[in-house]
């Protein structure tokens, strides 16, 4: 298990350095920042030795390289999002889609700054890291596969599309999530595609003024399997140490706990061939 201390980044001491050295460095390719003297001393000292720190570096360079819009954002924030990554023991790497890191217009600094965002996968990874569940699945339902639901308990009857091809084709009609504990305690929920709807309007700006780039236009399905699981963990699971500190720390800037990147900010998205998933943080072409 990598133990991550305390961070003590250069941006965050006026030890190590100065506001004119912040600015300097954000013109400065990222990797030369990462690599920088200070910036290496300051890992090893946060992530416990020189080879920590040069994998986490290997690492974090080739996460950014997926997503050259990452490049406009403040060094500093880049790495303090990585940092909490690192501290929750998941990886940087978009194809495996534990968390990814997107590009955010702070309005109020006049700065562009990268964000930590979760995703379903890493719920997913964290959920059963904790050693509490014994089973946990959220799916999409598709037309024609509900056959009973109870509002009261949130029981539902499922008869699944048996060919794939022609599931995956179907028309989605909801979310259902569902997790068994290791003590044997149950608890499901589902939610119709209407009351997810509801939400992203409430909660993504973006995805209320339909402006095209936000996470829930991109890919609704992805969005809405991280909100089953956030919200059915978060409500009636047990959370580990780790799954609070993700939760609390989904979807903002690292440095400051209050700015919260979706909902309400201006987040980046990708403008080459390459489009990485709502939430899940997979390439796709």
């Amino acid at each position: 298990m990598t133990e991550v201390k305390k961070q003590v980044l250069p941006t965050q001491t006026s030890t190590v350095t100065n506001n004119n050295t912040v600015q300097k460095s954000k013109k400065m390719n990222f990797a030369a920042v990462l690599k920088s003297p200070a910036v290496q001393t300051s890992l090893i000292g946060t992530l416990g030795d020189a080879m920590k720190a040069k994998t986490f570096t290997a690492a974090l360079i080739s996460a950014v390289n997926t997503n050259r819009q990452l490049m406009s954002c403040e060094p500093m924030s880049i790495i303090s999002a990585a940092l909490l990554g690192e501290s929750l023991q998941l990886s940087p790497s978009p194809q495996l889609g534990h968390y990814y890191m997107v590009p955010f217009n702070d309005s109020k600094s006049g700065t562009t700054k990268a964000t930590f965002q979760l995703g379903w996968k890493g719920y997913y990874q964290l959920a059963l890291r904790s050693g509490q569940y014994k089973h946990l699945d959220a799916v999409a339902v598709k037309e024609g596969e509900l056959i009973g639901y109870n509002p009261i308990t949130d029981e539902i009857n499922l008869e699944p599309i048996g060919d794939p091809l022609a599931r995956e084709k179907a028309k989605t009609i909801g979310y259902y999530a569902h997790f068994e504990l290791n003590n044997g305690f149950t608890k499901a929920m589902y939610w119709p595609k209407e009351k997810m709807e509801a939400h992203a309007l409430t909660y993504s700006q973006g995805y209320k003024a339909k402006r095209g780039y936000t996470f829930w236009e991109k890919d609704f399905d992805s969005m809405a399997l991280k909100t089953m699981y956030r919200q059915l963990i978060s409500k009636y699971g047990i959370m580990s140490i780790e799954m609070q500190k993700a939760f609390v720390n989904d979807m903002t800037i690292q440095g400051d706990i209050n700015a919260a990147a979706d909902e309400g900010g201006e987040p980046i998205f990708f403008d080459s061939a390459e489009v990485i998933d709502a939430e899940t943080g997979e390439i796709r072409n």
